[in-house]
Parts: C-alpha cells; structure tokens; sequence
C-alpha cells in the first residue's frame, strides 16, 4: 500500500492484539476481553484485518465530515445573531441556543454554540467556587412543603430602579409561581400565595425566613397572654385560618431551592425583560402570567416520588376576600362610632344585633382597599363620616348646657369675742401672756 497510514493509538492496540490472534497465541475471546469488545465485534474486526490488513483498522470516517455538522455557513450565521441581538443582553450559551432555535430557527447544542462563542472572543469561561454543604431531601408529595421568598433585583436593567420579585418553589417537584413588586410586602405575598391557592389548592406548610412580613418575633400582648396564643401577623393570620404552617428558615442555603430558582429568574427573566423592552412592573407581570412561568415549569420541574397531592381544598364557607386582608380590633365609642387610622365608621341603627358602647369591633381592610366592620363575626351596616361630619353631628347630639350663676360669697364676720373687736391693747396683753 502505497502512501502513509494514520492509526490512533486505540487502533495500534488492536492491531497487535490481532496480530497474537492470528499466531495463535491467544484465542478470539481472549482477544474479546482484551479489546474489551463482544466477541461478534471482535470477529468481524478480524475479518476486516484478514482482508484489508493495517488499513482496515482505520476508522472509515476519518477525514470525512460528520453526519452531524452542520451546513455550510451555519455556525458564522448563529454567532452573528448571537452578537446582534443576544450578546448586547449578555445572554448566556445555554439560553442563548434556546432562543436561536425559538426565535431563529437555529438549532445549535448549548455546549457547540459555546465553543463556538469561546473561539470567537464573545463569551469567557465563568467558574466560581463552591461550597461544601449537605444537600437536603425533597419532599415526597407535591404541596407539602413551598417555600417563599423575595428577591430584589435590577429586574429593568441597571439604570433603572430595583423592585422585588416574590417567589412560591414547590420543593417536591421545584414548580414555581411569580410575580414582581415594588417591594417585599405583606400584601405581595397575600397576592402570591392566592393566586397559588387558586391554581393549585391550600398547601400543607410554606417555608419562610424571618422577615416580619411572614412572622414575628414580639413579645405577646396582655390579651394575647391571657387568650394563650402565639403573636402572628396580618400574613401569619391568614395562614392561620386556611390551616397552614409557617416554618422558619434560618439561613437562606436552608431554602436553597426557592434561592437557586431567584438565580433562574435573575439570568432568564431580565434577559427576556431586554428582548421585549419591558420596563413596567405591570408588563413584567402579564409576562410571568402568559406563559414565562409555565415555560420555566416545563423545563425545570420534576415529578414528585409520590402522586398523591397534599394540596387542600378551600374549606366550606369561607371566602379568600375573607382571608387574604388586614383585621384590627377596635372599640365601640359611646355615639356608635369607630375610628380606624383617622377614619370614622357610623354605626347604623337597623343592624341586629346593634352592639353597645364599649364592645369589640372588629375593622377588616381588604387588598382592594374596602373596609368592613365586624361583630362577633358578623358585617356590620356602617356610614363613613368625614372628621367635619363627625363634629357636626356630635355638636348636634351633644345636650345643651346652661352655665349656672355662681353663688355670692357671704361677708366672714368676726366672732364677738374675737381679738380684733377687743382693740390692740387686749391683743397686746394676750401676746405678753
């Protein structure tokens, strides 16, 4: 054969175990282990090295292109895209190839489009130290355990101000739900967890940190004390009457999967923000709600080891308006009128039963902003009154007062036998006395 002849060094192993084989030194299956091959692979190995000798060990592809590659011009047309639309939003390889193929039509692996990028100068390797710590078991069951946190972020890009995405991450099966505030509030979290409730059903126990919008760490009131409960705050009080536990996280890698689910939402949404050009927190809202999340879901989440679902249903005859509010205790004034942060609330007449000066009301405040008196559970017919309206009313109501006219003093008449009517020298005998 004329030429040279290329061989890696796999093929000049065989090439000497063949050769043994062919001596009869050593026999085919002997030569199977070896080669660690079946013995029908090594058979027909052997059969090509009869026929064709050294050539016929040399891969057939070599120096030919792979079935795989791509045409002509493909990869210079992905990294072109690549810088005009995804490197500007500092895109990364992986989400870069997913939007190539969606949006392009470019169908490139994630580790091809990085070499690819590597050798064109438009993305360095990023490696970051890790540390060591013990991985926690998921839960079995879907909705038994979801944890919630807040992430603030630029979410808009740098120039813009920060606002705070709240986060629900299932931990069975990693399934998440979103939505963007401007920061991490009581009221962001009633909306998040609802809109949970509404899609899925009460979950078993969420897992929080320690921020004061999900617990609270006073000490318990009098009334409290004597009642035997646990301080709880407007969110914790909701939980409390879906039958929902709040566990506390002592450090963020506790709830690691809601933290590393932040970082997803970090790197893929304000990416998908730029590309869109959204800058409002309303619009950001309607992405996670048509579809972001559900994408994300269908990536990342897993099944759960167990089918069954921990999800609750909403108990019977309560209401998530009734649930999802602020409630404070207040204290019936003598006009039948309750005063809650500079508003007053006129107690109407024709309310059965009409409670009496000196009870309990209790002031329910909605997230739509509607007001509702309660007592002993009951709504009570109420009027809003301006402070002018308040004034005039109880000027009204209040009985008039006459001022009585103060008696005249009587003149103090001095006794007969007083020293002043005994003249200076009586007074001055009794004083040598």
């Amino acid at each position: 054969m004329e030429g040279h002849l290329l061989m890696s060094r796999k093929e000049l192993q065989r090439k000497s175990i063949l050769e043994l084989l062919q001596t009869g030194r050593i026999t085919l299956v002997e030569a199977a282990e070896r080669m660690n091959l079946s013995y029908r692979q090594t058979l027909r190995i052997h059969e090509r090295f009869v026929a064709e000798g050294d050539a016929g060990l040399v891969h057939r592809r070599r120096g030919k292109p792979s079935n795989r590659c791509h045409p002509p011009g493909f990869r210079k047309k992905a990294v072109n895209r690549y810088k005009e639309r995804y490197g500007p939003c500092e895109m990364g390889p992986t989400l870069a190839a997913e939007k190539l193929a969606e949006e392009d039509g470019l169908n490139v692996d994630h580790e091809t489009l990085r070499r690819w990028l590597l050798d064109a100068g438009e993305w360095k390797r990023r490696r970051k130290s890790q540390k060591h710590r013990s991985r926690r078991e998921r839960r079995a069951h879907f909705g038994e355990l979801v944890q919630m946190d807040g992430s603030h972020h630029n979410w808009f890009g740098s120039g813009k101000e920060k606002a705070c995405l709240m986060n629900m991450v299932d931990d069975a099966t990693g399934r998440t739900l979103s939505l963007i505030d401007e920061q991490e509030t009581t009221v962001a979290a009633m909306t998040l967890l609802r809109q949970w409730i509404e899609k899925y059903g009460v979950p078993k126990a969420l897992y929080t940190d320690k921020k004061n919008v999900y617990v609270t760490l006073r000490e318990p009131t009098l009334e409290e004390q004597l009642a035997n409960e646990v301080p709880l705050t407007a969110f914790g009080k909701a939980c409390k009457k879906l039958g929902i536990e709040i566990i506390m996280a002592h450090s963020p890698q506790a709830k690691g999967r809601v933290e590393r689910s932040n970082g997803t939402y970090q790197d893929r949404l304000v990416k998908e923000l730029a590309l869109r050009r959204i800058t409002t927190i309303a619009t950001a809202n309607k992405l996670l709600q048509n579809g972001f999340t559900d994408g994300l879901n269908a990536r990342f989440a897993i099944a759960p080891r167990s089918e069954e679902d921990f999800h609750a249903a909403l108990p019977r005859g309560i209401a998530l308006d009734d649930v999802f509010c602020f409630e404070e205790c207040r204290v019936l004034q003598n006009d039948w009128c309750v005063r809650h942060e500079n508003r007053y609330f006129q107690i109407l007449e024709h309310n059965k039963p009409l409670p009496k000066p000196k009870d309990k009301i209790v002031v329910r405040t909605h997230l739509d902003g509607r007001t509702q008196l309660l007592y002993r559970d009951k709504p009570l017919a109420f009027a809003s009154l301006t402070p002018k309206q308040l004034h005039q009313q109880r000027a009204v109501q209040a009985p008039k007062r006459h001022a009585k006219p103060k008696p005249t003093p009587k003149p103090n008449k001095p006794a007969p036998d007083h020293p002043w009517r005994q003249g200076c020298a009586s007074m001055k005998g009794q004083a040598e006395k």
